[in-house]
Formats: structure tokens, C-alpha cells, sequence
């Protein structure tokens, strides 16, 4: 079975969406389907072009010219346009038997009209609700025209695909909630690829050029976006440090907080920003933290969305310290795989940063049941067994979501 997977964008961009979209692609491969990748203007290609990566092809899509990038809704329409074009065109190639369009929706809008063009199934994964995610980029404000407009939007998507995927059951809950058929919504949640994530000894060369001998090690992977709640730790972190003096803290990564991070971080002690790493080495990174934080703030799109790195720092074996935010309990039971502070509080956060960092049987059991629950429950092996199920369904069924008037 040939899958046509559109994407924001791919790797070897650094990000969460991009490697999920990676394991649900190679899985899938592993399981004898045929996924190829289209991604959007926004992965930044400067050309049309095709391009082999671990084996699979992935067709990229020219940018928007900068007079249209200026203005909002403009941009939006161009980027549906440009997709659809770009859609059809390798779906036609490639002669795909099934479209899996990934959020946001200026792939699922586009997506949708080609599905119907061509009489093959449409399957649309929200990672997140796109009009939250925009809130906390900054894009437009909570309750606004363009948020109401983007909402409107996504449900009619959701309403009419003929499969929908989402990462968590808070989603699904959402979207019975806005009157979408939840027969037709599967949740797929974020997994890990235990045999390409797992313990690990000590990388000491790599602790000696960061100058992270000692110890404990508390360490964050990943996108720095506002709502991961990093600024909030290291307000909190000297506070750490007043009852545990050889602390370290390990930012890793990057993103539109990192300016913001770095600036505040300065005249602190014990705070090492890495920048981002090559996804071949992210391993040996993992294997210097002690205490992996995830320090989220409360909100709409933290309350639904659960993310993916705590999931490989437990396939490494570590410990993780998460805020109790809806998505960080759909993954950390607290007290057995992790544990659970209050969010947003410091003083919580801090005493369980201590209580955690100077209990290495503790972090031990946390690492061990960790481990155990990705196994069983969270490896990508076990979970695109439920796309194969999926696609057969929407095969079997095609067209008999609501019709689209697009």
C-alpha cells in the first residue's frame, strides 16, 4: 500500500513533529507499506525538488514569493493553492492509494480537494489544534477573528476526512465535543523506537568539553516554545542550586525562546545551552541527565497535547520530572514512571528537583518502570500496527464522511 505522508515540514529539521513524522514513516515501512513524504513550503526548500533520505523519498515545494508572505490570509490561500498543485502532482506520480495529510491545516484543506479529485481516502493527523498552537506563538490572540476563523476551519476538516488521527484521548474528547463522528477518530499516540532509544552508559568525554562532571545533571531536549516552561525553570533553578550547590542544568536544542533563555541564564552558574545537536548524537546527550524536566506551563494546548521527548528520556532510562499538565499525565503515572510537580508553582518545583536529584534509588525505579511502560505500550512498532488498520478502513469506507464544499 503506497501513502502519500504531507508534512509542515521534515527532517533533517530538528523538532518534535519532525521526528515523530520520522518514526511513523520508517514504522511503516518496517510493517511492508510504502510511504513517500511531500512537505510544505514552510520546510524551507528553495526548489521543487525530490531528495532520497534513509531510504525514502521526499518531495519538497518552492516558497512563497516574499510580496505574498507579507500579508495574512493572502499567504494562507497562495500556501492551500500552491499544496494542492503539489499534491495532486506526486500523488498522480507516485499513483498512492492513500493521502495522509498531517496538521495543520493548510495541508488538510488542500488535502482534502485532491482526495476527492482523485476518489482516494484522506486521513488527516492533528498533532495539536493549529488556532492554540498559534496562540502561543504569538500569531493572534485567543478568542480573535483569525482564531474563530481557524477553528471554524479545522472542525470542517475534521468533519469531512474520512479518517482523523489524533495523539491523545483529550483531543478525541474535543473533537466529539465540536460534533465530529469520534467512530472515525483513532488516537495514535506519540511512541518511540526502543531499540534506537535506550539506556546508555555515561558519555564522559562528551560531560568533560561541557564542563557537566559532577553532578546531578538536570536536562531539557528540544524546541524552545513559551509554553515548554523553561523560562520558569531557570527563575526557579538558583533556588535549586541554593541547597544543591553542583547542580547543572542542560538546555539542548533551540527556538524562538532561546534568545530569551540565553539572556536570562546570564550570571547564573551551572547552566550550559548546547544549541542544537545532530539527531545522531542526541543519545549521548541524553546519557548525561539525571533528571530530565519538563516543565510546562498550564494552558489549553498543554492540557491537550501530550509531547514526545519525556517518552525517549524514559526509553533511556531516565527519570523525569514533568508539571502536572493534562498531556504530561497521560504519560507519567507520578510516583511509579515519574514524577509530577505543580505547575507553575516554584516551591513545588523546586522541593521535587531535590527530593528527585538526590535520590539515585528512586531515579533508578523511575528509569526502570519508565522504560518498562514505553516498551509495552509506546514503541513505534506496536503503534502503526493501528495505521495499517486505519488505512484498510478508510479504504473500505471511502467517501463516507460528510461531502466537502471547498
Amino acid at each position: 500500500m503506497k501513502v502519500l505522508h504531507i508534512l509542515d515540514h521534515s527532517v533533517p529539521l530538528f523538532s518534535g513533529y519532525s521526528f515523530r513524522s520520522r518514526s511513523i514513516i520508517h514504522a511503516q515501512r518496517e510493517l511492508g507499506l510504502d510511504p513517500v513524504v511531500l512537505t510544505s513550503p514552510k520546510h524551507g526548500s528553495t526548489a521543487e525538488a525530490v531528495e532520497e533520505i534513509e531510504g525514502i523519498r521526499y518531495y519538497r515545494t518552492a516558497p512563497l514569493s516574499q510580496g505574498v508572505l507579507r500579508y495574512p490570509f493572502v499567504r494562507e490561500v497562495n500556501q492551500i493553492a500552491r499544496m494542492g498543485r503539489r499534491i495532486e502532482e506526486v500523488a498522480r506520480k507516485e499513483g498512492v492509494q492513500i493521502l495522509h495529510s498531517h496538521s495543520p491545516l493548510l495541508n488538510g484543506l488542500p488535502a482534502l480537494r485532491v482526495a476527492r479529485r482523485l476518489q482516494c481516502p484522506l486521513v488527516y493527523e492533528a498533532r495539536a489544534f493549529w488556532e492554540d498552537a498559534a496562540v502561543d506563538h504569538g500569531t493572534f490572540a485567543a478568542g480573535s477573528l483569525r482564531y474563530r476563523i481557524s477553528r471554524a476551519l479545522e472542525t470542517f476538516l475534521f468533519k469531512r476526512t474520512d479518517r482523523v488521527v489524533t495523539i491523545c484521548e483529550a483531543m478525541r474528547r474535543d473533537l466529539g465535543q465540536r460534533g465530529v463522528t469520534l467512530e472515525r477518530v483513532e488516537v495514535v499516540p506519540n511512541g518511540v523506537n526502543i531499540a534506537e532509544f535506550k539506556p546508555m552508559e555515561r558519555s564522559d568525554d562528551l560531560a568533560n568539553r561541557l564542563g557537566l562532571n559532577g553532578g546531578p545533571v538536570f536536562g531539557f531536549i528540544g524546541s524552545f516554545y513559551s509554553y515548554e516552561g523553561l523560562r520558569f525553570f531557570l527563575e526557579a533553578f538558583p533556588k535549586i542550586r541554593a541547597q544543591i550547590p553542583s547542580a547543572r542544568l542542560m538546555l539542548v536544542g533551540g527556538g524562538e525562546e532561546e534568545g530569551v533563555l540565553r539572556e536570562l541564564a546570564q550570571g547564573q552558574q551551572g547552566v550550559t545551552f548546547t544549541g542544537r545537536v545532530p539527531h545522531s548524537e542526541v543519545n549521548d546527550y541524553y546519557s548525561l541527565i539525571d533528571v530530565f524536566v519538563c516543565p510546562r506551563l498550564r494552558m489549553r494546548l498543554t492540557e491537550l497535547v501530550t509531547p514526545l521527548k519525556p517518552l525517549e528520556s524514559m526509553a533511556m532510562g531516565k527519570a523525569v520530572l514533568a508539571s502536572d499538565v493534562g498531556g504530561h499525565k497521560e504519560l507519567i503515572e507520578d510516583g511509579r514512571t515519574g514524577r509530577l510537580f505543580a505547575a507553575e508553582s516554584v516551591e513545588d518545583l523546586v522541593a521535587q528537583s531535590v527530593r528527585l536529584a538526590t535520590d539515585p534509588t528512586t531515579r533508578a525505579k523511575f528509569g526502570e518502570s519508565g522504560r518498562k511502560f514505553v516498551a509495552t505500550e509506546r514503541s513505534w512498532e506496536k503503534l502503526a500496527e493501528k495505521y495499517v488498520r486505519l488505512y484498510e478502513g478508510a479504504l473500505r469506507t471511502k467517501g463516507t464522511a460528510a461531502p466537502p464544499r471547498v
